[in-house]
């Protein structure tokens, strides 16, 4: 199958009226923040979908799948004139991460940008398959409170702010009646009193 395509996020397209999901990669959702490695917060599952968007810009777009998933779509290897395999290209370019559950080939091209930070290997970024299941599972920001989304956690060990991608941040739960809270930046928690996590 080939033709022109549409972006829908930064591992799904929709080539010649069908919808395609990259095979072997995770990108981030749309919704999905990262932190900078300052701290601060941005929007990077958008910024990958644009990136991908200007790469296959005007491209005929070209891929090989034979099953679909459970959401309909057909998982494919698609390839474009500019960069040849697109999972390839976004794994290597540290935009998506290989989604070894259902693959191990992009492995070496994620290890490879890690150990260069490329793209979002320069800051924290959570893998997207914990994004998806936090954001069914896990308290939200309350309304209002906009992009502020490290959680400000209060344990045994002290006050703890744990950032989005963090390790600890899908299972922390914001208890405000106990005194913690949701911050906008690394500066305002240190400035309240919380601390990073020790390692």
């Amino acid at each position: 199958m080939s033709g022109p395509a549409r972006v829908i996020d930064g591992d799904t397209l929709e080539v010649a009226g069908v919808t395609v999901r990259l095979f072997g990669i995770d990108a981030p959702e749309r919704d999905q923040p990262c932190a900078r490695s300052d701290g601060g917060l941005w929007p990077c599952g958008d910024w990958v979908a644009a990136r991908l968007d200007a790469q296959i810009a005007g491209a005929r777009i070209t891929c090989t799948g034979a099953r679909t998933d459970r959401y309909d779509r057909l998982i494919a290897r698609c390839a474009a004139p500019a960069s040849g395999d697109l999972g390839a290209w976004l794994v290597g370019t540290g935009m998506a991460r290989a989604y070894r559950r259902y693959s191990v080939d992009y492995v070496p091209q994620e290890q490879r940008a890690q150990r260069a930070q490329r793209g979002l290997w320069a800051g924290l970024w959570a893998d997207p398959a914990a994004h998806r299941a936090a954001q069914q599972a896990q308290d939200p920001p309350p309304a209002g409170i906009g992009g502020c989304l490290i959680k400000g956690n209060i344990s045994d060990s002290g006050r703890i702010y744990h950032l989005p991608g963090s390790r600890s941040y899908a299972a922390t739960r914001i208890d405000a009646a106990a005194g913690e809270r949701w911050f906008c930046s690394v500066a305002e928690a240190e400035a309240a009193g919380w601390r990073a996590p020790h390692g």
